[in-house]
């Protein structure tokens, strides 16, 4: 199959998956196109039948703001006829799947059917203001096939915009070969406390300062915080306040998680909302048990104290009590270790989510080409 693939080339989720999928197609022999402004971050060249396709935005005077949007849907229609692609597969709803239908619209040596898939703030977020509320319910209703990644955000969407398409729910993937456990790594290193995010208010960053003060109080711990984003300053500043600033270490943005990860005793991530919780299944491949909140899709991930543990959003005493508990008990560690890597490899694993994927694609070229069939009156 050829797909046409969108995403934010970011260090977003939703960016994050949409590469991590393209390759894994790639690697059970589909051809995979990705079409952006730029290369996504986790994309690697040498993969097999995978392409990039850059999108230029031109600037002219008239433009006070640069059409992407267009420039992407040209963009879109061109890598269409000149690959044969058989279908998109777009990634955020705005503005990817207003510009695939742009693109379906150009098309005119083959039909172009297109997916989107919804990842959370571009529900939460971006669709809830009033401005792209209209349009972002248009595209999910005009898109040939939509997917989510948790049962919280297919609810959550079919509530909010009211719309009648069948919506699959598609979980969150993690390559368990790539992403395993190293206990030798734990042993050689401090007791560490990992969080990866993009440092925006709803992860709610501070939160893990807070937390890890009152670790700090048990345990001789360290925090290691990947990711960079509006909040980092602030954690900066109220890691020195807390007094803790010695034991905190802030990397920025990193690009091979699957190295980081495993030396860790566990992750915290106490946002405000996760549509589903990408960083904690990494995390729980590696056997590192995650403590994070109840909130969204994180209950579609987590089964509470048994291989990560799940607290109200903004108690940092009680996400504190639960990472203290796990750096300072070998056996409970040992145990919920163990559960979120057999939790990972049995329920999230590529080999089992992939093929649903694939599955879906031809589920909506089936569909499609018999909708046009009737309408031709074939």
């Amino acid at each position: 199959m050829r797909i046409g693939i969108t995403c934010y080339p970011t260090y977003g989720g939703s960016g994050i998956v949409a590469t991590e999928l393209g390759l894994e197609l790639a690697h059970r022999g589909h051809k995979v196109h990705f079409i952006s402004y730029a290369s996504p971050i986790r994309l690697d060249w040498d993969t097999p039948g995978v392409y990039y396709h850059e999108v230029d935005v031109s600037t002219y005077p008239l433009f006070q703001y640069p059409p992407y949007s267009l420039a992407l849907a040209s963009r879109m229609a061109e890598v269409a006829e000149t690959y044969e692609l058989d279908l998109l597969h777009v990634h955020y709803a705005i503005p990817h799947s207003i510009s695939a239908l742009l693109a379906q619209q150009m098309t005119t040596t083959r039909h172009l059917p297109f997916i989107t898939t919804l990842h959370g703030t571009d529900i939460t977020l971006v669709g809830a203001d009033r401005s792209y509320f209209p349009i972002t319910k248009f595209s999910i209703e005009r898109s040939d096939g939509v997917t989510t990644i948790s049962d919280y955000m297919r609810k959550r969407t079919i509530d909010f915009f009211g719309v009648q398409n069948p919506i699959e729910v598609i979980h969150n993937f993690v390559n368990c070969a790539l992403y395993k456990p190293d206990p030798e790594a734990q042993r050689r290193r401090p007791k560490r406390i990992l969080h990866i995010s993009n440092f925006r208010p709803v992860k709610r960053v501070l939160d893990c300062i807070y937390a890890f003060a009152e670790v700090r109080k048990e345990v001789d711990a360290e925090l290691v915080m990947a990711g960079d984003g509006p909040d980092r300053g602030p954690a900066e500043r109220l890691a020195h306040e807390l007094n803790v600033n010695r034991y905190v270490r802030f990397l920025g943005k990193q690009d091979h998680m699957e190295r980081l990860i495993p030396g860790m005793y566990a992750l915290h991530l106490p946002s405000e909302m996760e549509a589903f919780g990408l960083a904690a299944l990494e995390a729980m491949a590696c056997g590192v048990p995650p403590v994070a909140t109840l909130t969204g899709g994180v209950p579609d991930l987590i089964t509470d104290q048994v291989d990560g543990f799940m607290e109200p959003v903004g108690d940092t005493k009680a996400q504190a009590v639960r990472l203290a508990s796990l750096l300072s008990d070998d056996r409970l560690h040992a145990r919920i270790s163990a559960a979120a890597r057999e939790s990972a490899e049995r329920r999230f694993s590529t080999d089992l989510i992939i093929p649903r994927y694939e599955r879906y694609y031809e589920e909506v070229l089936q569909r499609t080409r018999g909708n046009l069939q009737r309408s031709a009156g074939i």
